[in-house]
């Protein structure tokens, strides 16, 4: 009698598993509008740069930069014989730059010891520099046809609601037993097509918030739908604190031109350009005697023309909320303490790679007093 009530179990979610896996196959063929530069590519080197691009990123803001870096380096050769610079430059503005570094590496690694040739195994693919389960899943499904499901945020939420699986999806726990669900639900005869299908799902029809629950052809058998559980699932079991930094940029011009340096610290903007940076633990409200006395003291610094002190900018990463705040500085020479840095004519700055912070800064108040 148990044994007959498991066997019949399994026979319900194996019935549920094929519902799920059809429909979806055939909302993708039929229905689904979704059409984005890199749909339906094949080629193994613009499939790679999509899904690294995408990865931290919405669709919506990633699109501009594929085409941007692929236009730029249209070519797995042209990317490998590239400089960091150059590719910081194209990707400015785009956040996670240890994406790009790894993105450079993996292009000379492919081009110089792999012979131009990408791996064309999951296993393989995995060895590359920023290449993780979801992306080798990604790339293995969508440049040749192996069954490897993907599993992004958006396929947690989906199938978390579907199923009613309620394990967290940031937990050890909820990861694998998620990852092994998406693997038993992939069409193994056409795994790109499911792969596309089920994130552009997630992405335009059962979306985090007001998802389009009335028009779902899921949802006569979703869990989530039938028992109001939409807005509930999926679980995260950790909550994000950021931290706040606050930053002052002081932008020093000497002889017509303004001093720079490339950040090499570990930390956020690692390899981008930017002004000598005093960071504080509270927001600091620049006196004229106080600037006097931090210039001196702290730079050696005694003849200078203050120009100007703009307003806070802000900007939101992931675990960091940052404001900054820009000194304009006039030297008539070059002090010790700014040896290092590198000075650039201020038309020169638009070839330079900066944080998103500092090109707030750069669009709203500098240029207009430059040009």
């Amino acid at each position: 009698m148990f044994v007959g009530k498991i066997t019949n179990a399994m026979n319900v979610a194996s019935n549920k598993n094929n519902f799920f896996s059809l429909q979806i196959m055939k909302w993708q063929v039929n229905s689904n509008k979704r059409i984005m530069p890199w749909t339906e590519e094949k080629d193994t080197y613009k499939i790679w740069i999509s899904e690294i691009v995408l990865q931290q990123t919405r669709v919506e803001q990633g699109i501009g930069y594929y085409i941007k870096i692929v236009k730029r380096f249209p070519t797995l050769q042209v990317l490998a014989e590239a400089s960091e610079e150059s590719l910081f430059k194209v990707w400015e503005g785009l956040g996670y730059y240890s994406r790009a570094r790894n993105l450079l590496k993996t292009a000379r690694h492919v081009y110089f010891q792999l012979q131009g040739k990408f791996p064309d195994s999951y296993e393989g693919l995995l060895l590359l520099k920023g290449i993780g389960p979801y992306t080798a899943a990604a790339i293995s499904s969508f440049a040749y046809n192996l069954p490897h499901a993907v599993v992004d945020g958006n396929v947690f939420r989906v199938l978390s609601r579907f199923f009613g699986e309620s394990l967290p999806i940031d937990s050890t726990n909820g990861k694998k037993y998620f990852t092994v669900l998406a693997n038993q639900l992939i069409d193994k005869k056409n795994p790109a097509v499911y792969n596309q299908a089920i994130m552009d799902f997630g992405a335009t029809v059962c979306k985090p918030k007001i998802p389009c629950c009335q028009e779902c052809f899921l949802q006569k058998k979703c869990y989530a739908f039938a028992y109001g559980l939409i807005n509930k699932l999926p679980v995260k079991e950790k909550f994000l604190i950021k931290k706040k930094r606050y930053f002052t940029y002081f932008i020093f011009s000497v002889k017509q031109t303004i001093m720079i340096v490339k950040r090499t610290n570990k930390d956020i903007w690692e390899g981008l350009y930017e002004f000598y940076l005093y960071e504080s633990a509270k927001p600091q409200k620049w006196k004229t005697s106080e600037l006097n006395e931090w210039l001196k003291q702290q730079m050696g610094i005694k003849n200078y023309s203050l120009e100007a002190i703009s307003k806070t900018y802000k900007q939101e990463l992931t675990h960091q909320t940052l404001e900054g705040v820009f000194v304009k500085i006039s030297l008539h020479e070059l002090p010790h303490s700014l040896k290092r840095f590198s000075a650039v004519t201020p038309a020169g700055l638009r070839s330079i790679a900066f944080p998103k912070l500092i090109n707030q800064y750069l669009d709203n108040e500098f240029w207009l007093t430059t040009e």
